[in-house]
């Protein structure tokens, strides 16, 4: 049996996917070698942008922020989901929960906010090149990027507390592979309308008017980018948006199909389903996205490279 009798009152059971544990061992492999790739990627470019002096640009600087984040991102749920796939129990102590709860939510929300200030950098860039340098000096990137994660953990403050504080009636079983909001709210044993509402009220906030100035960023890139009378500097300026809107694309999919709806509504197997895309391929994919797109960042990663395999054989 994999819950051991031993564990304690005020554990949590993450069932995971032990009703199909023929899948767990596949699952473990792959879940494995995307977290190595996504350790990889997201160091290499954190590392890159700022050894290369080429790479120091605000939107360097706002790339690194998304690969720590995408790094802390997958590290708060990956590894404990790793141990519940291989080990006899499936269990996760009150703390670790909560925890991971916290972190899992804040950064979530930090990046729905980082990607909206990386779109608006985008936008200086292209629609308004001459003032670029002003509004994008460091002091505002710095300033930009504080607010995001800010207001990225200050969300996440209301919403786990609100969450961990509905009573449970002893209930600890939890049919996901990490502590998520929509899957801790139906353990709730009382009504959770408020809960709901509270949640999809910032789901929206958080979500949704990031989104709305992501797009309306982009209609202004586009209306830009078509002015251009060059072929080739209209592919180059729409290159340099590429990366950044199947980014988007990814995380926002997944995030409103998981967020914006009542948790009472939550389904299990689309809830695992896009849990495991948005918790492991999305912050494996990014790194690759922007580096197999990007000229600079390749030929960054080339120096960079190349300068550590010199100094070696000196």
């Amino acid at each position: 049996m994999w819950i051991n009798n031993q564990s304690s009152l005020d554990d949590f059971i993450l069932l995971g996917f032990s009703d199909r544990p023929w899948l767990e061992t596949p699952l473990f492999v792959i879940s494995l070698v995307a977290y190595i790739f996504a350790l990889f990627g997201n160091i290499s470019i954190i590392l890159v942008s700022h050894l290369d002096p080429q790479l120091d640009s605000p939107m360097y600087f706002f790339l690194s922020n998304l690969s720590f984040l995408d790094l802390c991102y997958t590290t708060s749920t990956v590894p404990q989901m790793l141990v519940n796939l291989r080990g006899p129990e499936k269990t996760i102590s009150y703390g670790g929960c909560v925890a991971q709860l916290y972190i899992f939510l804040a950064l979530g929300s930090t990046e729905c906010t980082l990607l909206a200030v990386m779109a608006f950098d985008r936008y200086v860039a292209i629609c308004k090149p001459l003032h670029y340098p002003i509004i994008m000096n460091q002091r505002h990137c710095i300033y930009m990027a504080t607010g995001t994660w800010i207001s990225g953990f200050a969300n996440s403050l209301v919403q786990s507390t609100l969450t961990v504080l509905a009573p449970r009636c002893g209930q600890r079983v939890m049919d996901h592979f990490f502590c998520e909001v929509p899957v801790l709210l139906k353990l709730a044993c009382t009504d959770i309308h408020i809960n709901e509402a509270e949640f999809n009220v910032l789901g929206a906030l958080l979500i949704l008017v990031p989104l709305t100035l992501i797009l309306g960023s982009y209609v202004f890139i586009a209306r830009a980018v078509m002015r251009i009378r060059s072929a080739e500097s209209r592919w180059k300026a729409f290159n340099t948006c590429a990366s950044h809107l199947l980014v988007v694309s990814l995380f926002y999919f997944t995030a409103i199909s998981m967020y914006v709806q009542p948790p009472s509504s939550y389904s299990r197997d689309r809830g695992k389903s896009m849990a495991l895309f948005y918790g492991i391929v999305t912050p494996t994919l990014n790194p690759f996205i922007y580096t197999l797109r990007n000229k600079d960042v390749k030929a960054a990663l080339r120096r960079v490279l190349a300068k550590e395999f010199w100094v070696k054989t000196r």
